[in-house]
């Protein structure tokens, strides 16, 4: 009975050990630091605050932060705004400033008016005719004028320039209408009609008016003209010049309206400056001036190229000496730093590069 007993209180002995095994507190391990909380922004605390105070806007999204570049990422680049010195494109409508320069220069146009010399037409009566044109052009419009005896002159003593400026590529009289700086060249064609009735002179002048654009020689339009028979008690040479300028007074007013409106909408382009540059045998140089005047002007043409002479046409709606600026500055940004003018046309401009 002895063995029974001994392995009985071995047996209770083992469970009451587990027992206080099972009961005994199991200590907790210390918890880990916490980051601390960053600090709520400005706008989290105006938010929380309207929240308590029951402001409307408590509940509206807070915005995103920006996105930032990870490591190694570079930002990409920034859009350029547009220069506000350069023109519009080719085709763009006009701005303001190139609509009152545009309103401005069909306001101010200058004419040279002259007769067809290949026609038959006596000096004397030619001379009235260009008279009074000019007559008009200063009495009604307020513009000056070239003399006919202006023109005559010039003619005989601008012969040696007009060779060595144009070779004889443009006609002399479109020189001289770009000499004196008119945009409208005005070319006088007539012829008269006369009787004697009952001791009485009469006379009728009927012809036309052609209008040509003196920077291109383009015919822009016409205006035909006709005067009622003119009466003289004296002399038929009276009778001739009282036709000859009632025709051409009645017919003025119709050739300025209408050349205002032939130049208005022969611009689409912009005003049109010949650029003539001598001595250019570097073509690289005449192409980084090219694209340097684009920058500059509405658009640019090249005409021409050789290592002796290179021609451009610029369209703008600027002002002459705005344009000779213009070249100065293309021409040092492509490295042609010597560029100076050697003489001036009205829209036509020659310069020496200096190479």
């Amino acid at each position: 009975m002895r063995k029974p007993t001994r392995f009985i209180a071995a047996l209770i002995a083992v469970v009451l050990v587990a027992a206080s095994c099972a009961t005994a507190p199991t200590q907790a391990p210390e918890p880990a630091p916490q980051p601390a909380a960053p600090a709520p922004d400005s706008s989290a605390k105006d938010r929380a605050k309207a929240l308590v105070q029951g402001g409307h806007d408590a509940g509206a999204a807070i915005p995103a932060p920006a996105p930032q570049p990870g490591p190694g990422v570079q930002p990409g680049p920034v859009a350029a705004a547009p220069s506000a010195d350069q023109p519009p494109p080719p085709g763009a409508p006009l701005t303001p400033e190139e609509q009152a320069f545009l309103q401005n220069y069909l306001n101010r146009l200058n004419y040279m008016v002259y007769y067809n010399e290949s026609a038959k037409i006596e000096p004397r009566l030619a001379k009235v005719a260009v008279s009074q044109a000019n007559r008009y052009l200063i009495e009604q419009l307020g513009l000056s004028v070239i003399d006919f005896d202006q023109i005559e002159k010039n003619k005989k003593d601008q012969q040696t320039a007009y060779q060595a400026e144009t070779g004889g590529s443009i006609d002399l009289i479109q020189y001289l209408a770009q000499k004196f700086n008119a945009d409208v060249y005005v070319e006088i064609d007539f012829g008269v009609t006369s009787e004697t009735r009952d001791g009485k002179y009469y006379a009728s002048a009927q012809g036309s008016m052609k209008l040509f654009d003196t920077s291109t020689a383009a015919l822009l339009g016409s205006v035909a003209f006709m005067s009622p028979p003119a009466f003289s008690p004296s002399s038929m040479d009276a009778a001739v010049t009282n036709a000859i300028a009632a025709s051409v007074w009645a017919a003025m007013p119709k050739m300025t309206n209408q050349s205002k409106e032939l130049i208005k909408n022969s611009l689409g382009r912009g005003v049109r400056y010949e650029v003539i540059i001598m001595k250019t045998p570097d073509s690289k140089q005449v192409s980084a001036l090219r694209r340097a005047l684009g920058r500059k002007v509405r658009e640019v043409e090249q005409v021409s190229y050789s290592p002796n002479e290179t021609k451009l046409y610029l369209y703008s709606f600027l002002p002459r000496d705005k344009i000779e600026d213009a070249v100065y500055d293309a021409a040092a940004s492509a490295g042609i730093v010597d560029l100076n003018l050697v003489y001036m046309r009205g829209k036509s401009f020659t310069f020496n590069s200096g190479l």
